[in-house]
């Protein structure tokens, strides 16, 4: 009768077969992983752990556009996911969600800022303005015109970052060039490559003595 081993006489010094010895570390290791493995958790199970964030939310309040909005969310939240999520504001996009694309540009206090790497929490008392407070009403802001105008957007998705980055850039007197336009507006990445028609649109903009 044979197995896995060479069979070797009672009492004989013999070690098993280089296939027997492979043969039972496999073996070994696969019982190991099954008794190291981490038990299953089930779908509830997991939901369950996460509904317990909820314990940690805290009432915030944001003056976006002018008015001011109430809303609960956890310490932790972006502008940007408390913007989208919670205020139904979902001009600003999420992009890289890591500072380095300016899809989610919105203006704190008149500056320009990633809202995906600031806190909401941080920007309690302050003047929010978001992509959908460029407009007056069905009146367009006249770099959201000169977009149109020049062809400044493709697939769109950019855009508000663009727009609002764009607003700011000309306030801030650094929309005298076509060279200093493309420099300050440089953390804002078009993947469509609509760097031109947008320098443009700010140019227009900033030569028709528009100061926002």
């Amino acid at each position: 009768m044979t197995d896995d081993f060479t069979t070797s006489p009672a009492g004989s010094d013999e070690l098993p077969s280089n296939d027997g010895r492979r043969t039972f570390m496999k073996q070994a290791s696969g019982l190991l992983g099954l008794a190291l493995a981490p038990p299953l958790v089930s779908q509830a199970e997991r939901l369950t752990a996460m509904s317990k964030k909820v314990e940690g939310v805290t009432e915030m309040r944001l003056k976006v556009n002018g008015t001011v909005r109430t809303f609960k969310a956890e310490p932790r939240v972006s502008l940007l996911d408390a913007l989208r999520e919670k205020l139904d504001l979902t001009g600003s996009k999420k992009g890289c969600d890591h500072g380095q694309c300016g899809a989610c540009t919105v203006l704190v206090d008149g500056r320009r800022v990633n809202s995906c790497l600031m806190l909401a929490v941080m920007a309690q008392g302050k003047e929010i303005t978001t992509v959908e407070g460029l407009a007056k009403g069905e009146e367009l802001h006249p770099l959201q015109q000169a977009f149109l105008d020049h062809d400044g957007f493709q697939c769109g998705y950019c855009t508000p970052g663009q727009l609002m980055s764009g607003v700011a850039c000309i306030k801030e007197g650094h929309a005298k060039t076509d060279g200093d336009v493309r420099e300050w507006m440089s953390g804002n990445l078009c993947r469509c490559g609509a760097y031109p028609n947008i320098v443009a649109a700010i140019r227009e903009v900033e030569k028709s003595g528009f100061k926002g």
